[in-house]
């Protein structure tokens, strides 16, 4: 067999295409307007929220939603995931918290619950979870625990679009979430995020944040009125409330947007079904099999070594770039975010990570992820996972 896998097919189809040019053949306005309202509407409708505020990226998502939530709630601490996108700890920096990392569990590879408790204190702001790869990282412990002392819960969605734990899809648990429709996603804008929430004064301040901070971008007049009754001196259509920058969308990310949600639940099974396939077909000698499934609609397929081999880990390596298996060591973002550079002096020493972080070390050195897609067809999954038990 000939077959290639790349990290991710095009997906925006003809039918996305064919939106776009129907929706320019008229005398549109292209920026931020009636398209990017319905996407926002249509979106929370899908998700189960009252409110969505669409961006230009996952990356400004998160970005807004750590700038709300200094401005509403004060800095503090947030406890972050070791194993995440870089924007979720830069965000947090940005926003002036302080950042407090945590290990991941090996089954969701989201942050381990157990730690996040013992982080909590009462300088928490917030915790930052970030389900990676289409996982449920929802635990109901660290649930229970975050509501009864009465901190806010963020979510970072921006690889799971459509988990669920307990039947309601995540993004809905907490205080906000952020979604990414980034092209390697579950669905794509080209470029775009959202930010969602049930909170109203979240919502309102995110709608600001999102446009240079001008209070006249909020649809609340009691809200607009606070800003504008403390600023009598100034234009009430030219009050900046806070420090921040332009993160608005446009019209034709939001076409492409609402055509690519209406087949995201189709392509999300599709997904789910190839996910089994793979781990169904792995070897467990070799690599982690003991992924949570229920409620995940994974975008990509975990790969780990049980061995911290490093012979081994370069032979799969080579393996997989001969036969054209596209593949991101670390497993995602780069891997140990420990490690990286943008927190020196930050993150503990280098020499004490493996130690105080074992399993997400363990995935910075022996972990990878590999696409997964709807064109992905069982053929494909069954030579790539032929392949990967090959490796010796």
């Amino acid at each position: 067999m000939n077959f290639k896998l790349p990290l991710m097919e095009n997906n925006i189809v003809a039918e996305d295409r064919e939106a776009v040019i129907e929706f320019l053949k008229g005398d549109p306005i292209l920026t931020q307007s009636a398209n990017v309202r319905a996407f926002e509407e249509e979106w929370s409708r899908w998700l189960g929220v009252r409110r969505s505020v669409f961006v230009n990226s996952g990356c400004s998502a998160n970005f807004i939603t750590m700038a709300a939530l200094r401005h509403l709630h004060g800095p503090g601490e947030v406890v972050v995931p070791t194993l995440t996108w870089v924007s979720d700890i830069s965000s947090v920096l940005a926003a002036g918290h302080t950042p407090v990392f945590v290990d991941v569990d090996p089954r969701t590879l989201a942050m381990d619950p157990r730690q996040v408790v013992r982080a909590l204190n009462r300088n928490t702001r917030a915790v930052f979870l970030t389900h990676c790869q289409g996982f449920d990282g929802i635990d109901d412990g660290m649930l229970a625990e975050l509501r009864e002392r009465r901190i806010p819960l963020i979510e970072d969605v921006c690889e799971s679009h459509g988990a669920t734990h307990g039947g309601k899809k995540a993004g809905t648990f907490g205080l906000a979430s952020n979604f990414s429709f980034y092209f390697a996603h579950h669905m794509s804008t080209i470029e775009g995020g959202m930010v969602c929430t049930d909170d109203e004064d979240f919502y309102q301040a995110c709608r600001m944040l999102r446009s240079h901070g001008m209070v006249r971008e909020s649809d609340s007049p009691p809200f607009r009125k606070k800003w504008e009754d403390a600023s009598p001196d100034l234009n009430p259509k030219f009050i900046f409330a806070w420090p921040t920058g332009n993160f608005r969308s446009t019209e034709i990310n939001a076409v492409i947007g609402r055509s690519q949600l209406k087949r995201l639940d189709a392509n999300n099974r599709r997904r789910t079904e190839n996910f089994k396939l793979f781990l169904s077909l792995l070897d467990p000698k070799l690599y982690w099999t003991g992924f949570l499934v229920e409620g995940s609609v994974n975008y990509a397929f975990p790969l780990v070594m049980n061995t911290a081999d490093d012979v081994l880990r370069d032979r799969l390596m080579a393996v997989m770039d001969v036969n054209g298996i596209e593949h991101r060591r670390g497993n995602a973002g780069g891997g140990n975010q420990l490690r990286q550079p943008y927190l020196a002096g930050i993150a503990p020493p280098k020499a004490d990570i493996p130690r105080l972080f074992p399993v997400i070390d363990h995935i910075h050195f022996y972990g990878f992820y590999i696409g997964n897609y709807p064109t992905l067809d069982a053929d494909r999954i069954r030579w790539l996972c032929g392949i990967l038990n090959s490796v010796r």
